[in-house]
């Protein structure tokens, strides 16, 4: 049985149960943003409680990598009101742990990790891990085997053909899981309604030395604290224009530390601190920084108020490269950091003014060709997609159908789907209510109005199935 709990209709707040013979694994815990942070909520997840009430006992959480999305509910969860391990690529188990010790639960969870392509068995699931390229390191998905078939659990992928850290997605064992006959898919859906080339973080590094080299100002790469990738990307750009750079945001040194540690990258070149920047000729400074969405805490705001004594000066003939995506609903608050910036006449670009012939990003996400690359390998009888809105989910599915799935079926938050040889077919709803939180206190405040039934729903019928 499948039951997508999060990441249906929305973009964030994957989580996905898998059950069989009354046994269950939860594959990611992660949050969403609210469009409208007019309120006190910073971030929404599933209620935990209610899942619990729905299924019983979870007999392990399965992470497929270190995002927000995927990980960002962990710290509010577990171990006190979800109990069992928590299974993790040494990268993502490291941003996980960072995560536990702020929340002061580390010492009780129980925290393992596996290599990538490493394999595992939590009662009835053998699992095994298959390497990915995606927008951090170590991005696995799953291939979980019960008695009843093989399921793959994508999480999220790109094809990326010269990734900068690691190697490209493992195509080959994803081939010989559809020769061996796949049962189903559940598949990242976000680009499913893009046709997008085929592109390489190396696209990025090699614009971002051309910026680099032709700026004669302060260059400041922003981007998200997990893409260690991106980060890596600035830094050996920086350097071979002759730049000194800096790490400057609690997340994003933290990555990188972890993946430094890991033996991923190699950060002895990056200065230690953002302040060992100053006295440095302006056309010998670069800057990794956090914030790309308007975070009014996070390192771009301060650059923008200009009050922070360890970070440079911005001004006339500085440039600052947005390399990220927009999340939907942040846009606002985006321009209203930037604009300070402006003001003082910082050249900004992003994604939608950079100058022909530069690349500042790149989607961590497949678009519809590699989409399709990976029907072609994987080659599963029944396609449920995941990770998106109603309409990539509807334009991920009729390209599943075209790629010769006998069947795609779009669900919603909370709809369980029996998967076996004989179909696919949808069994009822566990109603889940999702909940607020106010990070700064870390406490779950908001609940829907509709109450959590205490079991699975048949449709149409209202009742508990037995």
């Amino acid at each position: 049985m499948v039951v997508p709990v999060g990441g249906l209709g929305r973009i964030g707040m994957n989580w996905t149960l898998y059950g069989h013979g009354g046994r269950w694994i939860l594959v990611d815990a992660g949050i969403a943003f609210p469009e409208d942070r007019s309120g006190k909520v910073d971030a929404l997840l599933p209620d935990p409680e209610a899942l619990r009430r729905a299924v019983g006992r979870i007999d392990a959480l399965v992470v497929t990598h270190a995002h927000e999305d995927h990980i960002g509910a962990i710290q509010y969860v577990f171990p006190r009101v979800l109990s069992c391990p928590i299974w993790a690529t040494p990268f993502a188990g490291a941003a996980i742990s960072r995560r536990l010790e702020e929340a002061g639960t580390l010492g009780e969870a129980d925290l393992r990790t596996f290599p990538v392509g490493g394999a595992f068995r939590i009662g009835p699931f053998a699992i095994r891990s298959i390497r990915l390229t995606h927008s951090v390191p170590e991005a696995v998905a799953l291939a979980i085997g019960t008695p009843a078939g093989t399921v793959l659990h994508t999480g999220d992928f790109k094809l990326d053909p010269t990734p900068l850290i690691g190697e490209p997605t493992d195509l080959k064992t994803i081939h010989a899981l559809g020769n061996a006959g796949l049962l189903a898919m559940v598949c990242d859906s976000t680009n499913a309604e893009r046709d997008l080339p085929v592109t390489s973080e190396a696209e990025v590094r090699d614009s971002l030395r051309r910026i680099f080299q032709s700026r004669a100002g302060i260059v400041v790469v922003c981007c998200f604290g997990t893409n260690v990738v991106r980060a890596m990307s600035a830094a050996d750009a920086a350097l071979r224009s002759g730049r000194q750079i800096a790490f400057a945001g609690r997340s994003l040194r933290a990555h990188a530390d972890a993946a430094d540690r890991l033996g991923l990258v190699d950060t002895q070149d990056i200065l230690a601190e953002p302040s060992h920047l100053r006295g440095l000729d302006r056309r010998e400074t670069a800057l990794v920084c956090t914030g790309t969405q308007g975070e009014e805490n996070a390192v771009l705001a301060r650059l923008a108020g200009g009050t922070d004594w360890r970070l440079p000066q911005l001004g006339l003939g500085d440039t600052l490269v947005m390399s990220s995506s927009v999340i939907p609903g942040k846009a606002g608050e985006i321009a209203r950091v930037l604009e300070p910036l402006r003001a003082r006449g910082v050249e900004i670009l992003t994604q939608d003014n950079t100058p022909e012939g530069l690349t500042i990003h790149v989607s961590g996400h497949a678009g519809r060709a590699e989409l399709a690359t990976m029907h072609r390998h994987a080659r599963p009888r029944f396609v449920i997609p995941v990770h998106g809105t109603e309409a990539h989910l509807q334009a991920h599915a009729a390209l599943a159908r075209d790629c010769g799935a006998e069947e795609a079926l779009v669900g919603t938050g909370g709809e369980a789907m029996a998967v076996s040889a004989s179909g696919i077919k949808r069994l009822g709803r566990i109603e889940v209510p999702v909940l607020g939180v106010r990070r700064d206190e870390g406490v779950l405040i908001a609940r829907a109005s509709t109450p959590p039934h205490t079991g699975l729903v048949e449709r149409d019928q209202h009742r508990p199935l037995a």
